[in-house]
């Protein structure tokens, strides 16, 4: 590998660290952009009041209001109701019809307690009605319940025969599905609209220990039919009109758990916004209002169906609607890297019921023997770069550096009569690359390695705090991963040791030591796993290459170039460089030629 393309790899690699860790907002602008109120993405959300804003209590009714629409369930005492099955606990509340609480069974947060998804008066589904010219919230009336078994009915009467009916069924044993029906009895002589409004907020709370990852990580998403799924900023407050067509669901997802609302008869029209908040201990607010089509039926039913779950790849896939493309696999072609290789070959390892580390273990060596022909190759390739270069030297003290374009075409002739691709040891590199930058988005984004301890690491999915500064380090954080320190030093050695196989010299030799150190600042954030996976790859490679040392042979190497440079040139064998080399050579005496006529 000459200086020019080792130089264009180098800043290649750069650009890729420092997109990670230069590009992203500054805590002046994070905090600026979290304290500010858009009131014109609330106005579009049809929200009053921040989703981040607690309401405050509602003034007591006169009498004129209770005499109203829906009089009778203006006031009222608050009380519960639940249902539960072997994955889910959810909490209702007769204030609003709705669900007021969703607990995730036998998964904990970062504290060791149950994992809630959202709790409070904070959140809000509901409807809302112009009734007479009066707007009416389905949020502040009180509902009367009826439970049968895992079904609950919630009912706000108009009058006697015109009435507002919320209807919940969980499945049973280890369903997250909650079906939903929306009944609108008689309303049609109340509501003269051709549409109604289905408002959704909630707060997201803290689950994980990292929740500067967890916001990178959590967006509301959506999807039209008949196309993929799509998302709102996982960096900034954002607003969105969903109206380019049909929405078959939304989404209030979070890094390893989602809500998703699943219309039997897609959305028209909605809009959703997203707001970063400060309180500890909340992630982000989210809104969705979505327009109802009112066909001024008598009797008015509007079905649609709840998943409340982890976002586990196979969990959401068996939901349909292409829900498994929440998790998030990186960009094209990443995404088919991790869904269609390292994923299934990752769940068949599972299959054995190993522990985690070691399926990352086995997993890494699989990938490296799969690989190791690219590996054999670049070494060799690079081995004879590094013998070549004392003639190489000869050739630069010869020219001169004072005419780079004859000393590149006598490199070429050198490269020519040895047989030998100045390419051959970064192309299997660069093939290896994209399987390298898949697993950055694969392992941080994989539910199983959630609260998975191996060694001192008490949860693959994060970062191994072993080091706790009690205090915030410029570009390290409050803290120091050692797994990352593994995976540094790992890097450090590996990059030592390919020096002495290209026989980098000079500026060259120290240059690669410049990428670990950026990559410790970056990475120090990042899941265990990751990194854990990093090291051994690392360490695996150094052993690749260690091995392949002892059983090539530089000599040997040297005398087939030897051999090769001695060869008549109608004998040599062409690869495909030597033949757009041979091209390049004959344009290039071409051009000599007609410089000599012009003369």
């Amino acid at each position: 590998m000459d200086r020019n393309t080792f130089t264009g790899l180098f800043l290649i690699m750069i650009v890729l660290a420092g997109s990670f860790y230069f590009f992203k907002p500054s805590e002046a602008e994070l905090k600026k952009e979290r304290e500010r109120i858009s009131l014109d993405s609330a106005a579009k959300a049809g929200v009053k009041t921040s989703p981040a804003t607690v309401p405050a209590a509602a003034p007591a009714p006169d009498s004129s209001a209770l005499n109203g629409p829906f009089g009778g369930n203006i006031t009222g005492a608050a009380t519960t109701s639940v249902l539960e099955n072997a994955v889910l606990k959810l909490t209702f509340t007769n204030k609003g019809g709705k669900i007021k609480s969703v607990e995730v069974k036998g998964e904990k947060n970062y504290l060791g307690k149950p994992v809630v998804l959202f709790d409070g008066d904070q959140n809000s589904f509901g409807l809302s009605l112009n009734i007479g010219g009066k707007l009416v919230k389905t949020d502040d009336l009180y509902f009367t319940s009826t439970q049968t078994g895992n079904s609950l009915v919630m009912r706000a009467n108009y009058s006697a025969d015109k009435y507002i009916e919320y209807s919940y069924a969980l499945g049973s044993a280890d369903s997250h599905d909650v079906d939903f029906n929306i009944n609108l009895n008689g309303m049609n002589q109340i509501i003269q609209r051709d549409s109604i409004a289905l408002n959704w907020q909630a707060i997201l709370m803290q689950q994980e220990k990292s929740l500067q990852a967890e916001q990178q990580s959590s967006a509301p998403y959506y999807k039209y039919v008949d196309e993929n799924p799509d998302h709102l900023s996982f960096a900034k407050d954002e607003s969105l009109e969903l109206n380019k067509a049909k929405i078959e669901w939304i989404a209030f997802k979070q890094h390893f758990f989602s809500a998703v609302l699943i219309p039997a008869d897609p959305f028209v029209k909605a809009n959703s916004s997203v707001k970063i908040l400060t309180t500890p201990g909340e992630v982000k607010g989210y809104s969705a209002n979505v327009n109802l089509p009112f066909g001024q039926l008598a009797a008015q039913n509007y079905k649609m169906k709840f998943y409340f779950g982890t976002n586990q790849f196979k969990v959401l896939k068996a939901q349909g609607h292409e829900l498994e493309k929440l998790v998030e696999m990186g960009y094209w072609p990443l995404k088919y890297i991790n869904r269609f290789i390292v994923l299934p070959v990752f769940n068949f390892l599972e299959g054995f019921g190993w522990n985690y580390g070691l399926i990352i273990l086995v997993l890494t060596i699989a990938l490296k023997l799969v690989l190791s022909p690219l590996t054999y190759k670049s070494y060799i390739s690079m081995a004879k770069m590094r013998i070549l270069k004392p003639e190489m030297d000869e050739i630069k003290a010869k020219v001169g550096e004072d005419n780079p374009t004859l000393l590149q075409q006598e490199y070429l002739k050198l490269y020519k009569q040895v047989g030998v691709n100045p390419l051959g040891g970064c192309l299997p590199m660069l093939l290896q690359l994209p399987i390298v930058m898949a697993f950055f988005f694969f392992f941080p984004n994989l539910f199983e390695l959630r609260g998975q301890s191996f060694l001192w690491m008490h949860d693959l999915s994060t970062y191994d705090d072993f080091i706790k500064f009690g205090f915030t380090v410029p570009f390290i954080g409050d803290h120091l991963s050692l797994m990352c320190v593994l995976m540094t030093i790992s890097t450090l050695i590996y990059t030592y040791f390919n020096n002495q196989v290209s026989g980098a010299t000079g500026q060259m030799k120290y240059i690669g030591y410049i990428m670990p150190i950026v990559f410790l600042g970056v990475l120090n954030k990042y899941p265990s796993g990751l990194n854990y996976y990093y090291f051994l790859a690392n360490m695996m490679t150094f052993g690749q290459q260690f091995l392949i040392k002892s059983m090539v042979n530089d000599e040997k190497i040297h005398n087939i170039l030897k051999e090769n440079k001695k060869k008549p040139e109608e004998q040599k064998k062409k690869s495909k460089f030597q033949a757009r080399l041979d091209d390049y050579m004959r344009q290039q005496n071409q051009v000599k030629s007609q410089d000599k006529k012009n003369k």
